[in-house]
């Protein structure tokens, strides 16, 4: 399936590992291509209710490889085009085709959760901060290492983190490069638990993914969207965009199967999100 990536997929809920631990999970080429292809068949098929992303190795990920920059067709290259016009066009496609790599993860409907070990260095702060939530381990650190190798970050974590954790830290963090310790990223509100160690991380998160997936599908897709337009709106627009959707997507067969569920002393049972129109 991919060289990157390792994916399974039970009881409603995915879980997608990074698997290159030798390389410290590098973003190589292939990565930026397979991470939306599996996170949109994913989304497209309704397969999983949620997503859990994992990591292998000592460290989560060390960002973007240099491949990427130094490829014919990579950032400052331009394949086969000759004109510096053209080519700095081909970069302003690049950098946005990168952009969606981790944008799908923010669009897709089920919730994505990221469990976090060790170094989440450059590109793996822009893919973290495009989930729904994130988890890590005592001995993770974030950084923001594009401004050590002098470039600003360009594919999400200027847009995302302030608006995760206060503006000043994240600020701070992108103009230093310092590292964030765990205990820091837990007060700042950047991560949802520390654990002490990878297995229990694991085993945690994907224990909450089970229990968002027991509940219904459509409920919890209309509440990340209401949730990310929220984020991006004025309280008056959300306000509307809710009212627009429940108009209609709230149906009460989901509502009546909870309370029937509960009374019988059962687990409830939904059926799946339809299948994304032309995407199969």
């Amino acid at each position: 399936m991919s060289d990157c990536f390792e994916l399974t997929v039970s009881d409603h809920v995915a879980h997608l590992r990074l698997n290159r631990p030798d390389e410290l999970n590098t973003m190589v080429p292939a990565f930026w291509a397979d991470l939306p292809r599996i996170v949109r068949d994913l989304d497209a098929r309704a397969s999983a209710r949620v997503l859990v992303i994992s990591s292998t190795g000592r460290h989560f990920s060390a960002g973007m490889d240099l491949s990427v920059f130094t490829g014919g067709s990579g950032i400052g290259g331009g394949g086969d085009v000759r004109e510096e016009g053209r080519r700095r066009a081909h970069v302003w496609m690049l950098v946005q085709q990168l952009q969606e790599s981790f944008t799908v993860l923010e669009t897709c409907r089920m919730p994505v959760l990221v469990a976090i070990q060790g170094g989440c260095i450059g590109g793996a702060v822009d893919m973290v901060t495009a989930a729904d939530a994130r988890y890590c381990t005592e001995d993770a650190f974030f950084c923001v290492q594009e401004i050590n190798i002098g470039m600003t970050a360009d594919v999400g974590t200027l847009q995302r983190l302030p608006k995760l954790i206060p503006e000043g830290v994240a600020r701070e963090l992108a103009y230093t490069g310092d590292r964030m310790p765990a205990d820091r990223a837990l007060a700042c509100g950047l991560v949802n638990r520390v654990h002490p160690d990878h297995e229990s991380m694991v085993e945690d998160v994907l224990a909450i993914a089970g229990r968002i997936a027991r509940h219904s599908p459509l409920a919890v897709w209309g509440t990340k969207e209401m949730l990310n337009y929220t984020r991006d709106h004025s309280v008056a627009d959300a306000l509307r965009y809710q009212a627009g959707w429940q108009s209609g997507m709230f149906q009460p067969t989901d509502m009546l199967e909870e309370f029937s569920a509960k009374s019988e002393g059962r687990a409830p049972t939904f059926e799946d999100l339809p299948p994304r129109p032309g995407e199969l």
